[in-house]
């Protein structure tokens, strides 16, 4: 862990990502923030994707509206509000900011559940090559951010990625999968992953059973 003050820019977080670190704050008040790179890493197979079944039949009865990059900032402000799980943020305005010109740039992506208007769940991330870093996720209705890492999964897998990092493992993504991994076990398949061309779109429209069927499918078939 370093600490660090200078500024943070969509290009140096490119620059830090293609390292193997990212950065985190103290709390949504600290101005501050640190270089993170863990001894262990956490990482989610995509061949090794585990979907419970319960979830699998959450997903046929369609009950979110997936959407993709269409409020990316209120994904980040939405993951920096307090939760019950999670009663301090790691995310503070200068972050905010730099993970939003880095969306611009289109190397961060949102995935979002919506319903009846409203933005339910959903999490964001950060694309370099072959490589998504999932960076944080939040649910206002159950099942939204596991509906979107779902339909993550499915996109990743579709568009040719091969490293889906985690940063570290909890109960939450156990459950999925999730596994951890030495750093220079994680080093080796960082630089495989972004030596390797992948298209975050190439899935394209998931709307309504066919696209959950399509998504589902995805997500259980192993290369």
């Amino acid at each position: 862990m370093v600490a660090a003050s200078q500024a943070l820019t969509p290009e140096i977080l490119l620059r830090a990502y293609g390292s193997g670190i990212f950065p985190m704050a103290q709390s949504w008040d600290d101005p501050h923030w640190s270089w993170i790179d863990p001894e262990w890493r956490g990482i989610l197979p995509l061949d090794g994707f585990h979907l419970p079944r319960s979830l699998a039949k959450r997903i046929r009865a369609l009950p979110f509206e997936v959407r993709v990059d269409s409020d990316f900032r209120g994904v980040m402000m939405a993951c920096a509000k307090p939760a019950p799980d999670r009663p301090n943020t790691w995310i503070n305005p200068r972050i905010v900011e730099a993970y939003v010109g880095l969306h611009a740039r289109g190397h961060a992506h949102s995935v979002e559940c919506w319903r009846d208007g409203q933005m339910v769940g959903g999490l964001y991330g950060v694309r370099l090559g072959g490589a998504f870093f999932g960076e944080s996720m939040f649910s206002i209705e159950t099942d939204a951010s596991k509906v979107a890492l779902v339909y993550l999964v499915a996109r990743l897998k579709a568009g040719g990625f091969i490293l889906l990092d985690t940063q570290f493992v909890t109960d939450h993504l156990a459950r999925f999968g999730a596994t951890e991994v030495t750093r220079p076990e994680y080093h080796h398949l960082l630089d495989r992953a972004c030596q390797t061309q992948a298209d975050f779109y190439r899935l394209g429209p998931v709307d309504g059973l066919a696209g959950a069927a399509r998504v589902l499918q995805l997500v259980t078939q192993t290369s």
